[in-house]
């Protein structure tokens, strides 16, 4: 691990109300300046994963950020990285399509600062310096190719909101080219420690790929869990994770469209709120519930459920293999149900930088939702 491994969350700071000046430093040595919250400096977050293209913008208010734009596109840039070893044109065209349509956006919020990342599937491809040029030149967006330890140690920042005072933590994060899992040290003060980050070049996209000549859904879902199972195995040994669990001492937090969707799905939503998912407790027997719903399902059904939707509808199964080897080799009774991620890490990180008094505990507020216990 890297310099990243570590968050230190402090104590909460007291964050102004709307009106109230509050001081931020200014640039390279000049004085401190005074500003309220209602016209704080704008913040902008852009994920570019393998399945998907992410934006965020916001501002510091309150005890927290205050979200202002959004927007989220599938692009499948990852689609066929694994096997040809290159992003191919179609991908690329998709990606910079949902990229211009983050620039359009971004020009509504002039002076906004912006960090744009870009994952596994940039990570892996032999053309991806042609891939960050094009972006640039057709876009003017520059994008930053991060590694997996700063991919998991923004993701925890996210997400640390929702740890408890249990030792030792779970935090998993399953995308489309890859799934990073970090193996997390707690102490009394909500100080966090990545004792060690396992990225796995499985995410839901690579997958469904690997195995669409396995023709039977179970047989596939299977075999997938197998190979996910088998990949964690001696990461789990090696971090001494099953002596923990029997003391109560582990939980776990998950991150991921995937397992958002399992919530939305298992808590009976009529159309996905996030309000209602994002720091919700997802039990393990909703969890496998919710798995042999899936498995069932036709395509349609898939297609035509509010939670999931078309675009995601053909990668559940992958997802759902990835989740429930996860399990197996964590099996935990619940695990906290995060819908942030990489974008609310980057804009911590911004803010903080800046001088405003984020806490990532209380970062893009949410709100705790309680699966009723099923029959």
């Amino acid at each position: 691990m890297g310099d990243h491994a570590v968050l230190d969350v402090p104590e909460k700071p007291a964050m102004p109300k709307p009106g109230q000046a509050v001081q931020v430093p200014g640039e390279r040595g000049k004085p401190a300046r005074m500003v309220d919250c209602i016209t704080a400096p704008l913040y902008a977050a852009i994920d570019l994963g393998s399945s998907n293209c992410r934006l965020l913008v916001a501002r510091p208010c309150n005890d927290g950020f205050k979200v202002i734009d959004a927007f989220s596109r599938v692009v499948r840039l990852g689609e066929g990285v694994r096997e040809k070893g290159y992003l191919c044109e179609a991908a690329m065209e998709r990606a910079i399509d949902a990229l211009r349509v983050c620039a359009k956006k971004l020009r509504r919020h002039p002076g906004a600062r912006l960090r744009a990342v870009a994952t596994e599937a940039c990570r892996t491809a032999n053309n991806r310096d042609e891939f960050v040029r094009r972006v640039q030149d057709e876009t003017g967006i520059t994008l930053d190719i991060i590694n997996p330890d700063e991919e998991s140690r923004l993701a925890l920042q996210a997400c640390s909101a929702l740890l408890d005072e249990r030792p030792y933590a779970v935090v998993f994060d399953i995308g489309g080219g890859s799934t990073e899992i970090c193996w997390i040290k707690v102490d009394s003060t909500g100080k966090t420690q990545c004792i060690e980050t396992l990225s796995m070049p499985c995410g839901v996209l690579c997958l469904t790929e690997r195995y669409a000549s396995v023709e039977e859904r179970r047989e596939r879902f299977e075999a997938m869990r197998t190979e996910i199972r088998q990949r964690l195995e001696e990461f789990a040994k090696r971090n001494c994770c099953t002596d923990m669990l029997d003391d109560d001492k582990v939980q776990m937090v998950g991150t991921s469209g995937t397992v958002t969707t399992f919530c939305g799905i298992a808590l009976g939503l009529e159309r996905y709120e996030r309000h209602k998912v994002d720091g919700s407790e997802l039990r393990f027997d909703d969890a496998e519930r919710v798995t042999e719903l899936l498995l069932r399902m036709e395509a349609d059904k898939r297609k035509g459920h509010p939670c999931i939707g078309n675009q995601r509808a053909e990668l559940m199964d992958a997802g759902a293999a990835i989740f429930a080897a996860i399990r197996d080799i964590w099996p935990l009774a619940t695990l906290k149900v995060a819908d942030r991620g990489l974008r609310e890490g980057i804009l911590v990180d911004l803010m903080r930088a800046d001088g405003h008094a984020i806490d990532p505990c209380d970062a893009r507020r949410h709100t705790v939702s309680h699966i009723p216990a099923t029959s």
